[in-house]
């Protein structure tokens, strides 16, 4: 499709022989197991409420640590990925991930199940190798639809889980184990698919389109010059551009309540409306399942955006979804009938997730230096609003419809941190030379696809 020296300017769905195709298709599989193995244990929480006597205070307290861990994850992976590579890290990090989703059924306490929950959360960081992999194998006229679809799709796990989970579930309780039994033997399922999609990981794909950055550091001593000197200045350009500050307040905003939702979707249904553990599960997979499109969607339009209005244009659509977010979500909040709970519930999970899809369009144009450690930042503030978040949904006092509302209100007024994300002329110059150069290189390889 593209020669394999150069970034992909198309996203070619059925191909899995290019670099950049097979790099993509690993890497949305490798974070949808991720994310099925941190959620999975979601959607059994009211069993393991049961089993453990566990408060409304102590549940959250397990949503806080489910996501706080995270925080750093993502912070040391983006460092790391800049340094060895997506390839290498997310091989090690589904291995040792797997660990903690395959040994929580050991717990047997409050105490000992929110260790577990917050070992779980590392495999969050899985996001940073997904979005870095994705940025660096397609180019800016579709780097932002690379970047959502491999995100979309990964983080649909958050919606399978809820809805696969209890069906797992049931069958360990249709073999003749008791429930307390079924939710621990559950949770070996994703713990040992994340193990082979290492193995996979680590034999199908390389860091780069050009290849390894072990093999590239062999061959090329100006490659390998080019590098130290590229990831000495990474962490200060990252820490000190205010627009990686406001695209993490912007991530929090989205990814954060994505999380928090995943979190707790199942057992509000299940408490506010009354609903057994399996049609709970259902509907609140149906908020993880807009994945399947709808941040792929904020990403193709960031695109588009981008080609007509050049990286304002990606930021000013940014920040309009993010405001209709928040509306949504106070919408979905006064909901007390299912049916409308359900509609509003869908329509609010298109903005979260289109707002996700549109901070990924403009987060590789920051700084292409530093894209591991700038996605890492970035992503480490969609947990830091989970946990906010979290803190607000354990409050005894306040009831999950009182906080969602709250929080929609938030999202609504973050929605202006949009506007501290600007560009230089000097950088809008470049990217739209970039953006002609990748338009004009896929309009030449149009004939080769046609004649072959």
């Amino acid at each position: 499709m593209q020669a394999l020296n150069k970034k992909a300017t198309s996203i070619n769905l059925f191909d899995f022989k290019s670099r950049q195709m097979r790099a993509f298709h690993l890497s949305w599989f490798a974070f949808f197991l991720c994310f099925f193995g941190w959620f999975g244990i979601a959607p059994l929480m009211a069993v393991v409420r049961e089993e453990l006597d566990l408060t409304k205070a102590q549940i959250g307290n397990i949503i806080i640590a489910s996501v706080a861990v995270t925080v750093l994850g993502r912070l040391f992976i983006g460092w790391l990925v800049d340094r060895i590579g997506p390839r290498i890290t997310y091989t090690y990090l589904l291995v040792l991930g797997a660990i903690p989703v395959i040994l929580i059924g050991l717990s047997d306490s409050y105490e000992s199940f929110l260790l577990f929950r917050l070992a779980i959360g590392i495999i969050g960081a899985s996001f940073v190798i997904t979005q870095y992999h994705t940025s660096v194998m397609f180019a800016p006229n579709v780097v932002g639809t690379a970047n959502a679809t491999s995100a979309g799709w990964g983080n649909m796990g958050g919606g399978v889980t809820q809805m696969i989970m209890p069906v797992i579930f049931a069958l360990f309780i249709s073999l003749g184990f008791l429930e307390a039994e079924a939710w621990r033997y559950a949770m070996m399922v994703p713990g040992f698919a994340m193990i082979l999609t290492a193995f996979a990981y680590y034999k199908w794909t390389t860091d780069f389109p050009e290849g390894n950055i072990r093999d590239l550091s062999k061959k090329d001593l100006e490659y390998k010059r080019k590098k130290k000197a590229d990831g000495k200045g990474a962490l200060k350009a990252a820490v000190s551009d205010r627009r990686v500050w406001a695209l993490f307040l912007i991530y929090g905003a989205c990814f954060g309540i994505e999380l928090t939702i995943n979190n707790i979707a199942a057992i509000y249904y299940h408490d506010f409306f009354n609903l057994d553990l399996k049609t709970a599960g259902l509907i609140a997979g149906l908020f993880g399942l807009m994945n399947l499109f709808a941040r792929t969607l904020g990403g193709f339009f960031g695109d588009k955006a981008g080609i007509k209005w050049g990286l304002k244009g990606r930021v000013g659509f940014l920040g309009i979804v993010l405001l209709v977010e928040g509306i949504a979500l106070v919408v979905f909040s006064q909901m007390t009938l299912l049916p409308l709970a359900i509609g509003t519930m869908i329509l609010f999970s298109l903005f979260v997730q289109m707002a996700e899809g549109a901070t990924f369009s403009v987060v590789p144009f920051i700084n292409k230096k530093a894209i591991g450690m700038i996605s890492g930042i970035v992503g480490a503030g969609g947990n830091v609003g989970a946990v906010m978040a979290g803190f607000l949904l354990k409050m005894e006092g306040l009831s999950y419809g009182e906080a969602l509302s709250i929080l929609g209100i938030v999202v609504a007024t973050i929605s202006t941190c949009s506007l501290l994300i600007r560009f230089s002329k000097a950088d809008e110059k470049i990217a739209q030379e970039e953006l002609e150069e990748s338009l004009a290189q896929k309009a030449d390889l149009q004939p080769e696809m046609v004649n072959s």
